[in-house]
């Protein structure tokens, strides 16, 4: 039976957008989908909303679970991530939601032992309606045996590196926005040169609750700026990342950019442990008041 486009599939969603919060996953080849899919039903999301061309083939688990919606779309033949978010936004007005690509993996503070749904209402009774995550690349240790760049069980990260600038407002002289950082850091700094400016940042707010008339911008922020904010004005919020192959998997597909890398490792690498313990040590993500 075919997967439903977009608009019946929103037009009749069952109980997909009943209740919060929803993850969204973009699949831009076929690289770790499965993998990504199962992480985020493990993490608690009470629908994994999966967008993939009708070529792309589900693991029988994954394809057989109650909670993954398969939907068309193909982000390579010109379908839009931004359009899709927006869409569903505008369909679920008050959920909890996600969004992010295969290959990538949510990671928050005790994601080990804690649901996605108990932290996002913690987050909630913190009168906080966004969550900054940083995307924080992973690479293959071994890109002779990974010539994708992508690996599980060889995963690689960057334990330094990482840095922020004030964000101008070009609205207002270019005066820095209150609460407001660009990101920097991993294989868009350390590759910058064939990086485009505006793809360089790693931040991304991966984790929002819909309302009427919000809409995420093409540069992965929102229409509403305080949902664009780190954290409150009168304290430290909770942060999340983004684990990620996909600059890796860019970068050695790209012709421009493949012959020119040997190898992603160099002294600041270090493997990646799959454990959101690893990431609170190096300072990637914020326990914020949630212990």
């Amino acid at each position: 039976m075919p997967s439903p486009r977009l608009p019946d599939f929103l037009a009749n969603p069952g109980t997909a957008l009943a209740k919060g919060p929803v993850a969204m996953i973009f699949a831009e080849d076929e690289a770790e989908l499965n993998s990504t899919l199962r992480h985020h039903l493990d993490s608690g999301f009470k629908s994994v909303l999966a967008f993939l061309p009708e070529s792309f083939d589900l693991a029988p688990d994954v394809a057989a679970s109650e909670d993954v919606h398969r939907i068309a779309y193909d982000l390579a033949g010109g379908d839009s991530l931004f359009e899709a978010v927006n869409a569903v936004i505008a369909a679920a007005p008050g959920l909890w939601m996600y969004y992010c690509y295969n290959g990538e993996y949510l990671f928050y503070p005790f994601c080990e032992t804690r649901t996605v749904g108990e932290m996002l209402t913690f987050h909630a009774e913190e009168r906080r309606d966004a969550m900054l995550c940083y995307v924080i690349d992973l690479y293959a240790g071994d890109l002779d045996s990974h010539t994708n760049a992508v690996s599980l069980e060889q995963a690689h990260m960057d334990k330094s590196g990482y840095y922020a600038l004030a964000r101008p407002d070009p609205d207002n002289h270019n005066h820095p926005k209150e609460r407001q950082l660009d990101f920097f850091g991993g294989l868009r700094w350390r590759y910058e040169e064939h990086i485009p400016v505006k793809r360089r940042k790693i931040d991304r707010i991966a984790l929002f609750r819909a309302k009427p008339d919000l809409r995420l911008r093409d540069d992965h922020t929102f229409s509403d700026e305080e949902y664009n904010t780190y954290a409150c004005p009168w304290h430290h919020n909770l942060t999340s990342a983004v684990v990620s192959f996909r600059t890796a998997k860019a970068l050695k597909s790209n012709p421009g950019s493949t012959f020119d890398i040997q190898t992603f490792k160099w002294h600041n690498s270090i493997p990646f442990e799959w454990h959101s313990r690893q990431l609170l040590d190096l300072g990637l993500m914020e326990p914020g008041q949630w212990f």
